[in-house]
C-alpha cells in the first residue's frame, strides 16, 4: 500500500506539470420515451485532478458510439474536444418499458477545462448513422454556480500498473463493490488478478505500457451487491446491481452521481467496476464503464468482454442468449456503427474489406444449425437453472460444456480462421454478420477475433497518442 502511494504522489506532478487544464465534468440528466429524448443540465463541477487526457487527440475520429459530444469555441466555431460514447438511456430506449412510460438518467461529459466559456453540443445518430445536433449547452467554467471539489478523498488509489505520464497514457480505473472493510485486500487481489488477465488478450498484451491502471474502493457495511429478483439487498458504493432492465445477469450502475464522485479521485478515461459476487453477469457501456463479478469462474472473461464494450465500442456477437433490449426492430437491419457487426456482405464496402481472407465467400459457411440446435437446448437449460435458484457452479458447469461443444464444432471447421462475414451478431439470427467464427465477443472464447482486435487498437491510440 505504502508503494502504491507512493507511485500515486509522484505521477501528480507529472499530471500537473506543463499547463495540464483542471478537468471539467457537466452532470446531466437523459430523459424521454422509446421516441423522444430531452436533456437537462444537474451542475457542471471542477474535478479535484488535472485532465489525464492526451492534449496531442482532443478530436475523436473513430466514429463510435450512439452519441458524440463536442466542445466548441463559440466564436470561432472550431471543435476543441470531441469524443463518442453510448449511454444508458439508449439502451433503455429500446426495451419493452421505454413503450409504455417516460424515464431519465444520470450522464456526464467530461473534458479539460476551457480558458473561457463555450458551447457543449450533444449529437445522436440519424437514420444513416451520421449525426444530429440533439442538445446544446453553454458553459462558463468561471460562472459562480461551477461547484469545485474540496472534500479529501475517500480512498488512496492503489497503483495496479503505472507506464508514465498519464497524458500519454489509457488511464483505466478499477472501481470496487460490495466489499465489506475487511474484504478490502481481497479487492486489490481481484483487482491484481483481472488486470493481470487483461493484459495476457492481444492487443492489450503488446499494449500494456501504453496503460496506467489504478484500483479504488471504499467499504459497504454489508459484503456483497443487491440483486432484487432473488430478494437481495446491500447498501451501494457505486449504486451497482444485478436486473437491470429485468435481465437477471445484466449488472450496471444507473447511480452516475455515486461512481463519479468516487472515480473523481484517480485519473481516469475508463472505468471497470469489479463487484463483490460469485454470480454470473456484467455490463459495459461505451465511454461510459464496464462491470464484472469479480469471484465468478468466469471473472476474467467477463472482464475483458465488458471492457471490449465500454473501450472499443465493441458489438456483441451473440445472439442465442436472451437480452432485454432489442436494437433492430423485426424485418429491419440497419448498419451498426460497431466496427465488428454488420449488415452488408459488399466486400468492395465492408466495413472490414481490408482484413478480409482473400477468396473467402461473403456470407462466409460456419455450422449455424448445428450451433442454434444445442444453443436452444442450452438455454433451456441456463433459464432453467435461474428459475430453481440453482447453485452457481451448475451455471459454470453448464458454461464448461457449452464452450467444450463449441470448441469441438468449429475447431475443424475449414473457415475457422478466415475473416469473412459470418452470420449470426448483434442479437440476431438473421441479417447481421460478425468478422470471424470464434471471438471473445461471440462466445467464451480466450481472444479476438482480428477486427475487434484492430477497433481496439484504434482506441489505444486515440488515447495514447501511439501509432495510427
Amino acid at each position: 500500500m505504502r508503494l502504491a502511494l507512493l507511485i500515486f504522489l509522484l505521477a501528480l506532478p507529472c499530471l500537473a506539470s506543463g499547463a495540464a487544464p483542471a478537468t471539467l465534468r457537466v452532470d446531466l440528466q437523459h430523459g424521454g420515451d422509446a421516441t423522444r429524448e430531452h436533456y437537462a443540465l444537474e451542475r457542471v463541477v471542477i474535478e479535484p485532478l488535472p485532465w489525464p487526457g492526451n492534449p496531442d487527440r482532443p478530436i475523436d475520429d473513430s466514429n463510435r458510439g450512439m452519441n458524440l459530444f463536442e466542445v466548441v469555441d463559440p466564436d470561432s466555431g472550431a471543435v476543441l474536444y470531441s469524443r463518442g460514447y453510448s449511454t444508458i438511456f439508449g439502451e433503455w430506449q429500446s426495451t419493452d418499458e421505454a413503450k409504455a412510460t417516460a424515464r431519465s438518467f444520470q450522464e456526464s461529459l467530461r473534458f479539460p477545462r476551457p480558458d473561457g466559456p463555450v458551447e457543449l453540443r450533444v449529437h445522436a445518430r440519424d437514420e444513416t448513422n451520421g449525426w444530429k445536433q440533439v442538445w446544446s449547452l453553454r458553459v462558463d467554467p468561471d460562472a459562480p454556480d461551477v461547484e469545485r471539489v474540496l472534500a479529501p478523498a475517500p480512498a488512496r488509489p492503489i497503483a495496479i500498473h503505472h507506464s508514465g505520464d498519464s497524458a500519454h497514457k489509457v488511464d483505466l480505473l478499477i472501481l470496487g463493490d460490495g466489499y465489506a472493510a475487511d474484504e478490502l485486500d481481497a479487492f486489490e487481489a481481484d483487482a491484481r488478478r483481472m488486470v493481470a488477465h487483461l493484459f495476457t488478450v492481444s492487443p492489450f498484451r503488446e499494449r500494456r505500457d501504453d496503460f496506467n491502471v489504478w484500483a479504488l474502493t471504499v467499504p459497504v457495511p454489508e459484503s456483497g451487491v443487491s440483486r432484487p429478483s432473488t430478494g437481495l439487498h446491500r447498501a451501494s458504493a457505486t449504486g451497482l446491481r444485478y436486473d437491470i432492465f429485468g435481465s437477471e445477469r445484466y449488472a450496471l450502475s444507473v447511480d452516475n452521481r455515486a461512481w463519479r464522485e468516487l472515480a473523481q479521485y484517480a485519473p481516469y478515461e475508463f472505468v471497470e467496476i469489479i463487484f463483490n459476487s460469485e454470480t454470473y453477469g456484467g455490463g459495459g457501456i461505451f465511454g461510459m464503464f464496464s462491470t464484472a463479478a469479480a469471484d465468478s469462474d468466469w471473472a476474467d472473461y467477463l472482464f475483458v468482454h465488458e471492457f471490449g464494450h465500454h473501450f472499443a465500442g465493441l458489438a456483441d456477437e451473440y445472439y442465442t442468449s436472451p437480452v432485454a433490449y432489442d436494437h433492430a426492430a423485426p424485418g429491419e437491419r440497419p448498419e451498426p456503427w460497431e466496427p465488428n457487426a454488420t449488415a452488408n456482405t459488399d466486400p468492395a464496402t465492408l466495413k472490414w474489406r481490408e482484413l478480409l481472407t482473400p477468396g473467402t465467400a461473403l456470407p462466409t459457411d460456419w455450422p449455424k444449425a448445428e450451433f442454434e440446435a444445442f444453443q436452444r437446448e442450452n438455454q433451456a437449460e441456463r433459464a432453467r437453472i435461474r428459475a430453481e435458484r440453482r447453485p452457481e457452479a451448475e451455471m459454470s458447469e453448464l458454461f464448461r460444456r457449452e464452450q467444450a461443444f463449441i470448441d469441438a464444432l468449429f475447431d475443424p471447421h475449414a473457415n475457422r480462421s478466415v475473416v469473412g462475414a459470418f452470420e449470426g451478431a448483434n442479437y440476431q439470427a438473421t441479417g447481421y454478420f460478425r468478422p470471424q467464427l470464434q471471438c471473445l465477443m461471440f462466445t467464451r472464447h480466450d481472444a479476438f477475433c482480428d477486427v475487434c482486435r484492430d477497433g481496439v487498437e484504434e482506441i489505444i491510440d486515440l488515447y495514447s497518442g501511439g501509432r495510427r
